[in-house]
């Protein structure tokens, strides 16, 4: 049985006590955050707290904080030579106070608090700076039946970089191609079939191969048609930086 504490109260900290609570060989000693309201939900399933100084004894301490809080927090905990993990994809792993066995528990995925999250299509970043702490956090990527991959931290800051471009820009794109089919009162589900078959084509072609569209094709007739229609500077904007990027890429004349 592998024992945890958890610190914080977003997204990933949430979705993380729902798998732990689930999983058999896994017990949620206690949540901690500093606002009891954003966890009181909780308090009959696992002992929540608000102090510091009442944190239970655990194998493993995961702190799911914000990035700027990871150091301060990690050097507030009332313990010394615990293991002690962040959930960031970007902190050094050495932000984590010295008096700690210092690790990384990185789900690579997007999180949100109303969506339901099977950990089975969550990847999990490990990384440790002492070798006999890998095991349990590999333990407990498992429990939760999740893929897991060693990386350091280098590997997983540029995983991280990646992730924004897939994910956080991925997602604003979509965004505004909601805006572009309101304009017109289109409707947006329309398109939810090529978002889901662009998702699945690269998981068998890389992304190099799957491209398509008038920027692959350099139709320089269909691109300034597309911009004329655009009514947003900053949607134009864009058009125009990813074309130029998709032409560069694919060895085409830029417009």
């Amino acid at each position: 049985m592998i024992s945890v504490v958890i610190l914080g109260a977003g997204n990933v900290a949430t979705h993380l006590f729902k798998a732990f609570n689930k999983a058999d060989n896994i017990i949620v000693n206690q949540w901690f955050n500093r606002n009891l309201k954003s966890i009181e939900a909780y308090k009959n399933k696992v002992d929540i707290t608000d102090d510091l100084s009442t944190l239970k004894d655990a194998d493993i301490y995961i702190l799911a904080v914000s990035d700027d809080a990871i150091a301060e927090l990690s050097s507030q905990i009332p313990f010394e030579n615990r293991l002690v993990v962040h959930t960031s994809g970007s902190v050094s792993v050495y932000d984590i106070d010295k008096k700690h066995k210092r690790g990384v528990f990185y789900p690579l995925q997007t999180f949100s608090k109303d969506a339901e999250m099977d950990f089975k299509n969550v990847p999990i970043c490990l990384e440790t700076i002492n070798k006999e702490c890998y095991a349990t956090i590999k333990n407990l990527a498992v429990a939760i039946g999740s893929p897991k991959k060693r990386v350091n931290g280098d590997q997983r800051k540029i995983l991280h970089l990646a992730a924004v471009f897939v994910n956080n820009f991925t997602n604003q794109l979509y965004r505004i191609g909601h805006e572009i089919t309101e304009s017109e009162g289109a409707e947006f589900d329309m398109l939810k079939p090529l978002i889901l078959e662009t998702a699945k084509k690269v998981q068998d072609l890389s992304p190099f191969k799957a491209q398509t569209g008038p920027g692959m094709r350099n139709d320089k007739k269909t691109i300034k048609k597309h911009l004329k229609l655009l009514k947003e500077q900053h949607h134009k904007d864009i058009y125009e930086l990813l074309t130029t990027s998709i032409q560069h890429t694919h060895g085409r004349k830029k417009l």
